[in-house]
């Protein structure tokens, strides 16, 4: 079985509680994926699946490597492919469907997306510099300091922080919790924010580091004898 499902990030919306509070969510359009190739040890080293995003309408200009490909696999072109590592024990074949059913309402996933876009941006604005202090008189209020000795080495080393292309990163959100699952619209609802645009393509797997749930505290003794 495939612990994982490709989508699209739909939006961002709140759902309430019971109390009344109110809780932020992001909708995404989960599947259906095929399973497009299938990796094992034997011949590639490692067990994993390729899965794609059956989307409509379908791309229609392909390569020739591309259009063999898909064709050797039984399944319409995709847009977005991703690779899933398989566990010890997992089962898939090529051509086999991944479904959103396989969550469930308060399962813990993770979420793997492209950030969005910042263009060039300062060094306080991509790095989150505290900056200097804000009196009159400071003349330090988005320097970024000291980066480098002019005596020795006398030049910057690398891998200072500085100005630069900020967002379009590969991000992982861990632990969001499931708090809905669709599964006649493929659709898949988490709390918490998820990286990328709407629109974007997303990876959500199973949390492979899941938070451990606090145990029920004992109850504290009356100090009453039976």
């Amino acid at each position: 079985m495939v612990n994982a499902i490709l989508g699209k990030k739909v939006g961002m919306t709140q759902i309430f509680r019971e109390n009344g509070d109110a809780v932020p969510a992001t909708v995404l359009k989960a599947g259906p994926c095929v399973v497009i190739q299938r990796k094992t040890v034997a011949k590639d080293g490692y067990d994993a699946a390729q899965l794609g995003l059956v989307e409509f309408p379908a791309p229609k200009r392909l390569t020739r490597a591309a259009e063999g490909h898909f064709k050797h696999a039984g399944a319409n072109p995709s847009r977005f492919l991703r690779e899933v590592r398989l566990s010890a024990g997992d089962e898939a074949k090529v051509g086999d469907k991944v479904l959103v059913d396989q969550f469930a309402v308060d399962e813990t996933v993770d979420v793997i997306g492209v950030s969005k876009g910042r263009g060039f941006a300062g060094f306080h604005k991509r790095h989150h510099f505290g900056g200097g202090g804000g009196a009159h008189g400071s003349m330090f209020h988005r320097a970024p300091g000291s980066i480098g000795a002019s005596a020795f080495p006398s030049r910057v080393l690398k891998g200072m922080r500085s100005a630069g292309h900020m967002g379009v990163d590969q991000v992982t959100v861990r632990n969001l919790r499931v708090v809905q699952v669709v599964p006649d619209d493929h659709t898949l609802v988490v709390q918490g924010a998820v990286p990328g645009p709407e629109g974007g393509y997303v990876v959500v797997r199973k949390a492979r580091a899941p938070h451990k749930k606090a145990a029920p505290k004992p109850e504290a003794a009356s100090g009453k004898k039976k």
